[in-house]
C-alpha cells in the first residue's frame, strides 16, 4: 500500500470545523440581526449590523472537539494550548486550531516487497502496526505529519530486520520478529508523542520455485525420519529375537511348544488346513514331548505324601 496516500487520507485537519452548536446559536443570532433590521430606527439598523458580526464569530470562536480528538491552539504562531474534549472558545483572527488530533488507537499497514533475507532469498511481507499518540503537543509540534512518519519507518524498520534474519528464522519465528519491530518502530517514535503497541506480520511470501524446493525438502525430511523409526523398531525387534532365541536355545521343549502354539494360532480361526512335512512334524517330537508331561505327571503321582514320609 502506497504510505503517502494513507497518509493523506487520514491526516490531521489543520482547519477549524463547525459544529452543531455553534451552527445553532449563529443561525438564531442572524435571525435576530434579520428581526431587527426590518424595524425603523437608526438602533435596530445598528443592532442588526451587530448581531450579523456576532453571529459570524461564534462561527469562528466556539469550537468542539469530540471525546477521542485533542485541538492544537496558537495564539499568534505560538503554542497555546490543548483543548478538548467538548466546547471551549478561541479568539477569531489571534487564536487558530492548528490540529486535530485522534488520540484513538490507530492501525497502519505496510509491507517490504522484494526485500532479501540474509541468506539472500527474496521476500514479500506484510504486517500491520497498531499504534496511539499519547503527547498531542509533541506530535503536533515535532514532526510534518507523523501518519506518514511512522508509516515510512516501520517499512524501513522491517527491511532491516528482513535483512538480518535467515529465512527459516523469519518463518519459524514470527512472533519474535512480531516483538522486535514493536521495539524497534517504538523507540523511533517516542520522541513524536507516538506509542506503538504491537506489531503483526500478517504474511511472508517467497517465490514460487523456492515453494517447491521447501516443500520437497520438507518431504525428503518426513521420509529420513520415518525410515530412521523403521530402523530402530527393527532394531528392537531383533534384539528380542536374539533373547527369545537364547531361552529357546536352553529350553529346546520350549522352542517345540512354541511351534506347535504357532500352528494352533493358525489353525484355530476359519478352520484353515495346513500340509506340514514329514521332517518338521519329526523335527516337534510331539510324542517325546507328550511322554515328557506323562513321565512328570507319574512322578508327582509316585511321590509319598508328607505324612508318609514322616
Amino acid at each position: 500500500m502506497n504510505v503517502a496516500l494513507l497518509a493523506a487520507s487520514a491526516g490531521s485537519s489543520k482547519t477549524a470545523r463547525v459544529n452543531g452548536p455553534a451552527a445553532v446559536l449563529s443561525a438564531l443570532t442572524f435571525v435576530l440581526a434579520a428581526l431587527a433590521l426590518a424595524q425603523d430606527g437608526t438602533a435596530a439598523k445598528v443592532a442588526g449590523a451587530v448581531l450579523i458580526v456576532l453571529a459570524v464569530l461564534i462561527l469562528i470562536a466556539l469550537q468542539m472537539a469530540s471525546q477521542w480528538e485533542r485541538a492544537i491552539v496558537l495564539r499568534l504562531g505560538r503554542f497555546w494550548k490543548v483543548e478538548g474534549p467538548g466546547l471551549f472558545l478561541i479568539v477569531p483572527v489571534v487564536d487558530q486550531v492548528a490540529y486535530w488530533i485522534d488520540q484513538r488507537i490507530q492501525t497502519t499497514e505496510f509491507n517490504a516487497q522484494q526485500a532479501l533475507s540474509k541468506d539472500t532469498v527474496p521476500v514479500n511481507i506484510d504486517a500491520v502496526i497498531f499504534w496511539q499518540v499519547h503527547d498531542t503537543e509533541r506530535a503536533a509540534l515535532e514532526i510534518q505529519d507523523y501518519r506518514r512518519a511512522i508509516g515510512q519507518v516501520a517499512e524501513t524498520s522491517l527491511r532491516e530486520l528482513v535483512g538480518a534474519s535467515m529465512l527459516a528464522t523469519l518463518l519459524a519465528e514470527r512472533k519474535q520478529g512480531d516483538e522486535l519491530l514493536r521495539e524497534v518502530i517504538g523507540r523511533k517514535t517516542a520522541d513524536w508523542g507516538i506509542s506503538v503497541l504491537s506489531v503483526e506480520i500478517r504474511d511472508i511470501g517467497v517465490p514460487a520455485a523456492l515453494q517447491d524446493a521447501m516443500s520437497r525438502q520438507a518431504q525428503a525430511e518426513r521420509e529420513r525420519l520415518a525410515r530412521v523409526a523403521l530402523g530402530q523398531a527393527e532394531q528392537e525387534v531383533a534384539i528380542k529375537f536374539v533373547e527369545a532365541a537364547e531361552i529357546y536355545g536352553r529350553s529346546p521343549a520350549a522352542l517345540q511348544l512354541r511351534a506347535m502354539n504357532i500352528i494352533y494360532e493358525t489353525t484355530k480361526e476359519g478352520g484353515a488346513t495346513i500340509l506340514l512335512p514329514t521332517a518338521m512334524v519329526d523335527a516337534m517330537n510331539p510324542g517325546g514331548i507328550l511322554g515328557l508331561a506323562q513321565a512328570g505327571l507319574a512322578a508327582q503321582g509316585a511321590a509319598p505324601p508328607p505324612s508318609a514320609r514322616d
